[in-house]
């Protein structure tokens, strides 16, 4: 293993390392003196100005470390927000005294003459960053880190993981702008000499296609490795992938297991979280969590405690994770205050339940998470006088839209519950609760759980089945079910959203065809192409029996309708 450099003193050995490529580009890669020369341009941007808070965003990972190490060499605190987006700048102006890299009119790295000053050690605990989390009510939270907590988690990482990493490129699907992906993707690599990909990869073609005449470690969320393909070519990958890291949710055993047979490498999960940093770790032959190197754990009244030089303060910090002990280390048993992940952000199901709760037209509710081909929130209440009223007046739409409506502002966008069921009361076991089982069994699939076989920036396919279960047979038709055509319509959006990331409001549908019905146990293969420039999505529903269902949906330029 080559030696591991203090993150306080990158600059300087920098310096001292030669031709050494510190991050790999689309153009080549960038060595150690024009990476250094990159920091010296953004710390003298950072020099310049007069206050201490700057917010940063930058998608080229190499830009921005450079931009990262400049403003700390500068003394300046820096703050890293998930996104550039306007709304954004503007919850942040006056947190900030400036915005850096890709926000409109932002400060950029100047152009240093040569030979500069040499840049000096950075002081480790007065050099600071702030990364945002989501709390208990799925509001940003801001997290401070020293350059000393960062220090001593890259460390950890280098002693359970660097072993026969010497010469692999890091490749990542996560981005850099959270904890994760700054450790993972940026830091960590810097500091143990081994270069990184400045560009992110967000398909699994884009993995596929990694060049492979270097070793890879893969830096990647559950989220993507859960739609991982068969049908791609993967040999390249295999040949080279030397470790392959997951964090931010849990990764389904099914995953892991296919991910295994597929890539011929297990998946290596880290556990832990904005606040305390980086936990624990398990593989493939560990059933329990491996506390990292430094790091201590208790369990004390079915909750975790943790003790580490990544948290501010040398004291134990109690999280809302219950666990038992398990040999060496520990299971996870759930959270503690009903928060779950969804697409690796954190949800708070009371917090819905309490907005729920709060509107005239609710009596009682419960908020669940569905699992199955992807994970929703579902929500079940019981309709008060006023909410029974407009059932019976207006239907179940309007009331479904008013609940929305009302979540909205209040709740991540992605936690209003996509499902809804409206009981006269909650269902109860023969011990008067209601348990999660119980809830989750008001709701049929409404759809089939998607088999992705590709998945690209234009085109994708998946396979699926049309299980007799499903919630579009019922009433269609009691003697003969069939798939009604606007289920499959409804289907393709779906899933064209999702493969796609369509993020634009239904206008109309075109060319529409329906040759044959789908019945139950029908194995059907769904054909997509997104023509971006005129929002166009094509879709087309076929099985060994023929074409069933094909048509185009165009997409108008404003928001997601509900």
């Amino acid at each position: 293993m080559l030696e591991r450099i203090s993150l306080s003193e990158l600059a300087l050995q920098l310096g001292r390392d030669g031709d050494r490529s510190v991050a790999h580009t689309a153009d080549g890669p960038i060595e150690c003196a024009q990476f250094l020369a990159q920091v010296r341009g953004w710390n003298a941007t950072f020099a310049a100005q007069r206050g201490t808070r700057f917010a940063l965003h930058l998608d080229d990972s190499a830009a921005f470390a450079a931009a990262l190490f400049g403003a700390w060499h500068a003394g300046k605190t820096v703050v890293l927000p998930a996104d550039n987006l306007p709304s954004t700048m503007q919850l942040l102006e006056t947190q900030v005294d400036g915005f850096a890299g890709s926000y409109p009119g932002a400060l950029q790295a100047a152009t240093v003459a040569t030979p500069a000053p040499a840049l000096q050690s950075l002081d480790p605990d007065a050099t600071r960053l702030v990364l945002f989390t989501s709390g208990s009510s799925g509001d940003p939270v801001a997290i401070g880190k020293t350059l000393r907590q960062l220090d001593t988690e890259v460390a950890a990482l280098e002693s359970r993981f660097g072993v026969g990493l010497d010469g692999a490129v890091v490749h990542g699907t996560v981005s850099h702008q959270h904890i994760y992906g700054l450790l993972f993707r940026v830091l960590w690599p810097l500091s143990a000499r081994r270069p990184f990909a400045s560009s992110r990869l967000g398909y699994p073609e884009q993995i596929a296609a990694v060049a492979a005449s270097n070793p890879v470690i893969l830096i990647a969320s559950p989220a993507l490795l859960r739609r991982i393909p068969d049908s791609l070519d993967w040999s390249p990958l295999k040949a080279a992938l030397r470790a392959v890291f997951c964090s931010g949710g849990p990764l389904p055993v099914a995953a892991a297991a296919d991910l295994l047979r597929v890539w011929q490498q297990p998946v290596i999960e880290v556990f832990g979280s904005t606040e305390t940093g980086g936990i624990a770790s398990r593989g493939r032959n560990d059933a329990a969590w491996r506390p990292l190197p430094g790091v201590e754990v208790r369990i004390e009244q079915g909750l975790l405690q943790v003790r580490s030089a990544h948290l501010p303060e040398l004291d134990w910090f109690q999280t809302q994770d219950r666990a038992s002990e398990a040999g060496e280390g520990f299971d996870l048993l759930g959270r503690a205050d009903r928060l779950v992940k969804l697409e690796e952000r954190r949800i708070s199901l009371s917090a819905i339940e309490r907005a729920l709760e709060a509107q005239p037209c609710v009596e009682a509710s419960r908020v669940l998470m569905l699992s199955g081909g992807r994970s929703r929130i579902a929500a079940v209440a019981v309709p008060s006088a006023a909410g029974r009223d407009l059932l019976g007046s207006q239907g179940r739409k309007a009331l479904i839209d008013r609940l929305r409506d009302a979540l909205r502002g209040q709740v991540d966008a992605i936690a209003i519950p996509r499902q809804w069921r409206f009981v006269e009361s909650m269902p109860v076991d023969s011990q008067g609760k209601t348990p999660e089982q119980l809830l989750a069994g008001l709701f049929q699939p409404l759809q089939p759980a998607p088999r992705w076989r590709e998945r690209g920036a234009a085109k994708a396919s998946l396979a699926l089945t049309a299980e007799a279960d499903l919630a579009v047979f019922d009433g269609h038709f009691p003697q003969a079910p069939i798939v009604p055509g606007v289920a499959l319509v409804d289907w393709a959006i779906r899933w064209g959203r999702d493969a796609f990331a369509i993020e634009l409001a239904f206008a109309r549908m075109e060319a529409m065809k329906f040759q044959r019905m789908v019945t139950p146990g029908t194995e059907l293969d769904l054909n997509l192409s997104w023509h971006a420039e005129n929002r166009v999505l094509n879709f087309r529903f076929e099985s060994a029996q023929g074409a069933h269902a094909s048509g185009r949906i165009l997409f108008a330029s404003a928001g997601v309708s509900s």
